[in-house]
């Protein structure tokens, strides 16, 4: 199976369906997929609950899908920075859930949901808040916290090339949670700053194997963040 390349921006998220489970990558602004997520706030899903590191920068981008009223629930690590004004509002208004997980957490549950493991322990958040409800257990001495997959319906994320295959590089931090959201959806879309021939991209500087990818929109570097 090879990746489908997409020209039309309203295709590339066609199917997101109110109620979808949608992971987004982006560290800050550095990777996030403004063009995609333009394309969801014009596609009209709602519901949605968000994946992503953190709830939104500014008025642009994951902030202006959760303006727009589209999320339910937001389940990131940072929900607060100097400019999470949009998630603050609603959070404070009891218009959004949200479900706090510490980064690395966050990001072993979704490679745990790409690598098809049913659940792990992990001592993060042991004696916090976070703890309350989940199951522990004492290993080697050391108390653990029972911590389940998170998978999505879809996943919008950015690199910064692909092939014709599918295949993903990214650029610098611009990875981040990228290839690990990529493994943990059913499906998986993509915009890239450049699409190449088949073979122009050396095997070994792959990190995002086609395999993983469903639908790659082409968005040349000056219309998105890289």
């Amino acid at each position: 199976m090879t990746a489908v390349i997409i020209g039309d921006t309203a295709e590339a998220v066609a199917g997101i369906a109110d109620g979808a489970t949608v992971l987004i990558g982006g560290f800050g602004m550095a990777g996030m997929p403004t063009t995609l997520i333009d394309a969801l706030i014009d596609q009209g899903a709602t519901d949605l609950t968000v994946v992503s590191n953190n709830a939104g920068n500014g008025d642009t981008g994951l902030a202006a899908l959760l303006a727009a009223g589209r999320v339910r629930k937001v389940v990131c690590s940072f929900p607060r920075q100097h400019d999470s004004y949009v998630f603050n509002r609603l959070y404070r208004a009891g218009e959004i859930e949200l479900e706090l997980v510490p980064q690395g957490n966050l990001a072993e549950r979704l490679r745990a949901a790409g690598a098809g493991i049913g659940a792990f322990f992990c001592p993060t958040a042991v004696g916090t808040p976070l703890a309350e409800g989940k199951e522990s257990r004492v290993i080697d001495g050391r108390e653990y916290l029972l911590e389940y997959p998170i998978h999505g319906d879809y996943a919008l994320i950015r690199a910064h090339r692909a092939d014709r295959l599918g295949n993903l590089v990214y650029r610098k931090t611009a990875r981040n949670f990228g290839p690990v959201m990529a493994t943990a959806a059913a499906t998986t879309i993509v915009e890239v700053s450049d699409i190449v021939a088949i073979g122009d991209i050396d095997p070994e500087h792959v990190v995002t194997p086609a395999i993983y990818v469903d639908r790659v929109l082409h968005v040349p570097a000056a219309e998105g963040v890289r």
